[in-house]
């Protein structure tokens, strides 16, 4: 009996690890199943945002080119302002940093400024400086390339300036050669159009600023200086009136001892 019973536990030690071995192999299949089916959702989710990202680069070409006139006649109008690209730098709080006093000179020259995507909007977008007849460099145009390339790098063209005699770049810095004249320390704004690797990383940030937040609206920037101005014109007619008014007071105060007497 004894040996009866044994045999029937390891009978049914069996039969549990049988039946434990197949619910591990249903909810296995179960689970390869779900994640298959999860795939092949995912992969329909990621054919829908290719789909929605050509059509948004279909949209947005079709609306820079709609936007092309509009900025045109928007720089039109900037050129009969003077030092308009200039109070612009100068007002934002990344560009200001990049301007060495000699730059501030240059700037005065800048015409105008443009920002212009590829026709493939996804294949990069260029940067150009068009510049008066100036005393610093021949050039009158200088323009900055960025192209997107498929391995997720950015190839970026930039252009060699022309800088006329006396004039140029030295320790990066805009400086006039007088004598033995110890050149400025600062680093020049014209830096950014060095052909130069170890640059690349600030080049793409400076680009973008200039095209996500300058060029979009510059205006805002161009005003930020134009409001402090103001702003410190009515402080300092406040502080006029003070002072009036304290004469004023002074003179009521002599009155009143003159009657007392």
């Amino acid at each position: 009996m004894v040996g009866d019973n044994g045999k029937k536990m390891k009978v049914a030690e069996k039969s549990e690890e049988d039946n434990h071995h197949n619910c591990s192999e249903l909810l296995d299949g179960e689970l390869v199943l779900s994640i298959e089916k999860l795939q092949e959702v995912q992969d329909e989710l990621e054919k829908i945002n290719e789909e929605a990202s050509d059509k948004v680069l279909e949209v947005e070409q079709k609306y820079n080119e709609i936007r092309k006139p509009v900025y045109d006649q928007r720089n039109e109008i900037i050129k009969s302002i003077p030092d308009f690209w200039l109070t612009a730098f100068l007002s934002h709080p990344s560009l200001s940093e990049l301007l060495t006093e000699e730059d501030h000179k240059i700037f005065k020259y800048l015409s105008s400024l443009e920002v212009e995507d590829s026709k493939d909007v996804k294949s990069g977008f260029s940067i150009t400086f068009h510049f008066n007849l100036n005393p610093y460099f021949e050039d009158t145009k200088l323009t900055k390339t960025f192209t997107f390339l498929d391995e997720g790098t950015t190839k970026i063209t930039a252009p060699s300036i022309k800088w006329k005699e006396g004039m140029g770049l030295v320790n990066g810095v805009n400086h006039k050669k007088k004598g033995n004249k110890r050149p400025l320390s600062d680093e020049s704004f014209f830096q950014w159009f060095k052909d130069d690797a170890a640059l690349d990383a600030i080049s793409d940030e400076v680009a973008e600023i200039i095209r996500e937040d300058l060029w979009a609206n510059p205006l805002t920037y161009f005003n930020n200086e134009a409001d402090e101005e103001l702003e410190s014109d009515e402080e300092g007619g406040e502080g006029d009136d003070g002072s009036e008014d304290d004469d004023a007071d002074d003179g009521e105060e002599g009155d009143d001892e003159e009657d007392e007497d």
